[in-house]
């Protein structure tokens, strides 16, 4: 249910240094966690503003945790995503109300984090105003629900660590391997700094339904390298095709 998410904001970047898309003076970091990092990675993704993410893991006390060691449930850690946004185009506020549309708050399975479940949903803040500006959202939030939400606003005092290769534009990955290779993404460094990964992650992870139509937006509103814009188009062709035999 969760998984189909849906379209904050139309995409408008492009894959030029994030430094150039958004001078250091309005980039800011949030955190952020939910459910499996992999769907909430890509729900920021879409939004108009989010300039890149990074998948990893918060919270916890060991040292640079695999995938494995946080699974296990005896780091401390829970899957998490960072989202570097221009604060001129959206502000941490927004951010915070988009994130309870990105998962179930009021899950009460998170509740046994630490002892089930590695996963919870969280929101980390590293100043007050941030702190205030959660519980401000999880409030009006809260007031539209007739069940509790159980997402803790947490202050961030231990390291986000990066997740492995594999977890990085998880939908990106998994669905095109040609897109992935025009953009010559291979380190995790690479994947968490191209803003087209970002982007196309995000619509990547959408319902077939949306996908066809939310990738030719993006084509007509930016420039691409060649081989990726093939690679794309090659992708609406298929998920056309899909729709009319689904008809059919």
């Amino acid at each position: 249910m969760y998984k189909l998410l849906p379209q904050f904001n139309r995409l408008t970047s492009h894959d030029i240094p994030v430094s150039k898309i958004t001078p250091e003076d309005f980039l800011s970091e949030a955190i952020f966690a939910g459910d499996s990092f992999v769907d909430l990675e890509a729900a920021f993704g879409r939004v108009d503003g989010v300039v890149k993410t990074a998948t990893g893991y918060c919270g916890g006390t060991l040292k640079k945790p695999s995938y494995r060691e946080v699974c296990e449930g005896t780091t401390g850690h829970t899957e998490a995503v960072k989202v570097f946004h221009d604060k001129r185009k959206i502000s941490y506020r927004s951010l915070c109300d988009i994130f309870w549309e990105t998962h179930d708050p009021t899950n009460r399975n998170y509740l046994n984090f630490g002892l089930s479940t590695h996963q919870r949903s969280a929101i980390y803040y590293s100043k007050e105003e941030e702190r205030k500006q959660a519980q401000e959202s999880k409030i009006r939030r809260q007031m539209k629900l007739n069940k509790r939400i159980v997402t803790k606003i947490i202050k961030l005092d231990s390291d986000f660590y990066l997740a492995e290769n594999q977890h990085q534009k998880y939908y990106l990955q998994k669905c095109c391997w040609l897109i992935r290779e025009s953009l010559s993404l291979r380190s995790t460094s690479q994947f968490v700094e191209s803003n087209i990964a970002c982007k196309l992650n995000g619509i990547l992870g959408m319902d077939e339904r949306l996908m066809a139509e939310e990738l030719t937006r993006y084509l007509r509103s930016n420039e691409l390298p060649t081989q990726t814009k093939q690679a794309c188009e090659e992708i609406i062709q298929d998920l056309k095709i899909r729709v009319v035999n689904d008809r059919s």
